[in-house]
C-alpha cells in the first residue's frame, strides 16, 4: 500500500505545527471535549480539536468558556476552533488563546449551518459577505501570528447550489496567510443530509495554493484514502464518521502509513473503549455527572450489535460506574462487529432545508460594511 505525507500547518512568521497523520477531528458541540479528545488521541496521530468557542466568550471573558479550554496531559499541540464575526473580537481572542494559554493552532469556523446563526449572518452565512470575510481572516491572522501559531479555516461549499462560496473564501484564505482550508463538500441548505460532493474538495484544490482539507462523508479509513486520492486533498477531517468509533483514528493512522487493516472490534473490545471513555468523563465531571453525559454515546458505540432492548434502555440511564459495569457484563464478548454498519452514515442526518434562514436583504450585496452581526454569536453551535 501506499504511503502519504503528513500535514504541515506554517504561520506567516515561520511558526509551524506538524501533524504525522494527515487527518483532523472535526469540532463537534457536545462532542470533542477533553476526555473525547484524549480517548481519540490514544488511538492514533492527527489533529484533535477543542469544541467550538465563541471570540466574544474569550474577550469578556466568560467562566463557562474558558472551562471549555482545558486541555489532557497528551495534547501537545493545543488546538481551538474559534467562531465570531467581529475582525477586532476575533483578534482579541486570538491574542488571548495564544498568550494566555498556549493555544498552537485556531481554525475559525466558516460552516455552521444552524439556522439561529445563520438568521444573523454568522456561520456558513459569512462567506457571503467578502469584505467581513477578509477582515475577519487578515485580523485573526494577524494576531495569531505574532504568536508564530497558525491559523486554519474550515467552511461549506456555500449557502446553497445557487449561492457557492467556497471558492472566493479560498483565495481571500490564501491572500490572508491562512495555513489551510478544510471544506465540508455540502452546502448549509443540505446541513448533514444527502452525499458530500467531492469533486468540489478537487475544484478548491486547484483554485488555491495552500493546503486543502476534505470533509464529508469518511466512515472508514479506506474512505479517507479514496478521497486523497480521487481530489488530491492534503488531508482529511473527520466529524460524524467517528462516533461510537474512537479507534476509527487507530485505522486512519494505520492507513496513511500504508499498513494492512485490522478487523473490526468486538463487542468486548467496543465496551472497553466506552469503560475508558467513562473513566475520562468522570475524571472531568465526576461520576454522576461523567456517566450522564457518557449516555448521548451509547446508541453510537453499540449501534448494529446484538445487545438486547433491555441492555440499552438500562445503557440509556446510567449514573455511576456501578450500573454501567452490571450492564457491560452481560453482553456477549465475543459477537463480531456488524460490517454493514461500518460505511454507514451516522449521527445526524436529516433532509435538506427548504431555504436557508438568513437576514433581511443578505444575498443583495457581496459586502456587508459596518453592520453589527455580534447577536450571530448568542448560542452559537455546530460546524
Amino acid at each position: 500500500m501506499s504511503t502519504y505525507a503528513g500535514l504541515r500547518l506554517a504561520a506567516p512568521s515561520g511558526g509551524t505545527v506538524d501533524v504525522a497523520t494527515p487527518v483532523v477531528l472535526a469540532p463537534m458541540a457536545g462532542i470533542t471535549n477533553l476526555s473525547y479528545r484524549q480517548l481519540c488521541l490514544e488511538q492514533g496521530a492527527g489533529l484533535y480539536v477543542c469544541e467550538m468557542i465563541t471570540s466574544r466568550g474569550i474577550v469578556e471573558r466568560i467562566p463557562k468558556t474558558f472551562q471549555m479550554l482545558r486541555f489532557a496531559p497528551g495534547e501537545t499541540v493545543r488546538s481551538v476552533q474559534l467562531y465570531g464575526v467581529d475582525a477586532d473580537v476575533m483578534a482579541r481572542a486570538a491574542d488571548i488563546l495564544c498568550g494566555e494559554f498556549g493555544v498552537h493552532h485556531i481554525d475559525i469556523n466558516l460552516g455552521c449551518p444552524v439556522p439561529k446563526v445563520t438568521r444573523r449572518g454568522g456561520g456558513g452565512a459569512l462567506p457571503w459577505k467578502t469584505d467581513r470575510l477578509a477582515a475577519i481572516l487578515r485580523r485573526t491572522v494577524k494576531a495569531a501570528d505574532a504568536h508564530g501559531v497558525p491559523v486554519t479555516v474550515k467552511t461549506r461549499m456555500g449557502i446553497d447550489e445557487d449561492h457557492l462560496t467556497y471558492l472566493d473564501a479560498g483565495r481571500i484564505a490564501e491572500d490572508a496567510g491562512i495555513a489551510a482550508i478544510a471544506l465540508h463538500a455540502r452546502t448549509v441548505q443540505q446541513a448533514y443530509s444527502g452525499q458530500a460532493r467531492w469533486q468540489h474538495i478537487a475544484a478548491l484544490v486547484d483554485a488555491v495554493g495552500i493546503p486543502v482539507l476534505g470533509n464529508g462523508d469518511i466512515w472508514e479509513a479506506s474512505d479517507a484514502l479514496r478521497m486523497v486520492d480521487e481530489t488530491g486533498a492534503a488531508g482529511v477531517v473527520i466529524g460524524r464518521g467517528c462516533l461510537g468509533r474512537p479507534w476509527l483514528f487507530r485505522d486512519l493512522a494505520d492507513a496513511f502509513a500504508g499498513g494492512t487493516p485490522r478487523p473490526y472490534p468486538r463487542l468486548g473490545e467496543v465496551a472497553a473503549m466506552l469503560r475508558r471513555h467513562a473513566e475520562l468523563l468522570a475524571g472531568i465531571h465526576g461520576e454522576r455527572h461523567g456517566l450522564t453525559d457518557l449516555r448521548k454515546h451509547m446508541a453510537w458505540y453499540f449501534k448494529g450489535f446484538p445487545v438486547g432492548g433491555e441492555i440499552r434502555r438500562g445503557l440509556g440511564l446510567v449514573s455511576s460506574f456501578a450500573e454501567l459495569d452490571s450492564w457491560l457484563v452481560r453482553m456477549d464478548q465475543d459477537a463480531v462487529y456488524p460490517a454493514s454498519e461500518a460505511s454507514v452514515p451516522r449521527g445526524r442526518q436529516g433532509s435538506p432545508r427548504a431555504h436557508v434562514t438568513l437576514p433581511h436583504g443578505w444575498l443583495d450585496s457581496r459586502e456587508i460594511g459596518d453592520e453589527d452581526l455580534s447577536a450571530a454569536e448568542s448560542d452559537a453551535s455546530g460546524g
